[in-house]
């Protein structure tokens, strides 16, 4: 048959099915919308014979250019178009045919996909480029819920005080992000703040309940994670604001002064809680004291700042070992030069 003959064939067979309706709307996101024609089909087929055969759908869509482009054939009573620009008219039309011919198209129906709902994604990229003005209007859309956090498990308000975001603390805040959450690791905003010496961000904070008494999973609290970032400034700042100078971990039982001992030895930290009244001979759940842990660490800057405040050098951990026992044990000569004139200036007797 050649292609002439064809086209006539088509002119001839067009009027034997009645024109359907348009395709009916159903469920329209930002990317897709989804399309059905049941009630079609059933008001064609009442006005058909049967015998000539299940209807088949075309059915089309009107591009950019205004012409018009199959989109689905077949026998399926629904089609959902997908990958579908946000906020943007679409057209479309469909026709039907049996054994026996097709119907006309049918009147097209106008369509409009929603606008792009925001994420959390969303957020925490307005966040992280500092841009108030898109973080107050994905915040106020309702779309995405204030705490949720990023690949990382950090809560928007995690990372903005971890960073130091003024601003966008008090925004979050004002907005009802929760001071108290805490990620995986049972860190809070709080935490995270005296770790980087976010003082200005911590002011804040506390402001709006942030708790000096809450523990991650490891068992450290907020004093313990501002000791080991090294903040004189902000460490003293804590202490008058309320933290406990001698607050132990769950772990260990370390004060923070203990603490000093065992992770960084930082000699100014160690004289700011000892000048704030941080008992200088405290003892963990092992019974080692902030001097006993220095030596062992080779701290000898802070073993100094010890002696010289008077640390007791006497006292025994749950194994009846003295620091000077410990400093022997571990070779450390330099530290045992250090303990033995510190103990013959005081007329301490050797063991």
């Amino acid at each position: 048959m050649s292609d002439t003959e064809s086209v006539d064939n088509e002119k001839a067979t067009s009027l034997k099915l009645p024109r359907p309706a348009p395709p009916v709307v159903g469920k329209v996101t930002h990317h897709s919308i989804e399309l059905y024609w049941e009630e079609a089909i059933e008001k064609v087929m009442h006005l058909t014979d049967k015998e000539d055969g299940r209807l088949r759908v075309c059915l089309q869509e009107n591009d950019r250019h205004g012409e018009w482009g199959n989109l689905y054939s077949g026998y399926a009573k629904r089609h959902t178009v997908s990958g579908l620009d946000p906020q943007t008219e679409y057209k479309y039309r469909m026709r039907m045919m049996n054994n026996t011919g097709l119907s006309e198209w049918s009147a097209h129906v106008k369509v409009s996909t929603t606008k792009e709902p925001m994420t959390g994604e969303h957020l925490h990229r307005a966040l992280n480029r500092q841009d108030l003005e898109l973080l107050e209007t994905i915040l106020q859309s309702g779309d995405v819920k204030i705490d949720v956090p990023d690949k990382y498990g950090f809560s928007p308000l995690m990372q903005a005080a971890q960073k130091g975001f003024v601003s966008e603390v008090e925004l979050l805040l004002k907005h009802g992000a929760d001071v108290h959450l805490q990620n995986d690791a049972g860190k809070t905003a709080l935490m995270l703040a005296c770790y980087a010496g976010q003082l200005d961000v911590i002011k804040i904070l506390r402001q709006n309940g942030a708790r000096y008494t809450d523990f991650d999973r490891g068992g450290s609290a907020a004093i313990h994670w501002a000791v080991d970032g090294g903040h004189v400034k902000l460490l003293d700042w804590m202490i008058e604001d309320g933290a406990d100078v001698d607050l132990q971990d769950l772990g260990s039982g370390w004060t923070p002064l203990i603490r000093c001992a065992s992770v960084s030895g930082h000699r100014e930290i160690a004289l700011s809680l000892l000048q704030n009244g941080a008992k200088i001979d405290a003892q963990d759940k092992d019974g080692k004291t902030a001097l006993m842990i220095a030596i062992i660490n080779g701290h000898q800057q802070l073993l100094e700042v010890l002696l010289k405040k008077n640390a007791n050098i006497k006292l025994k951990n749950e194994y009846g070992k003295t620091a000077y026992d410990m400093a022997k044990s571990f070779e450390k000569r330099r530290i045992v030069k250090v303990l033995e004139d510190h103990m013959e200036e005081k007329g301490i007797k050797t063991y």
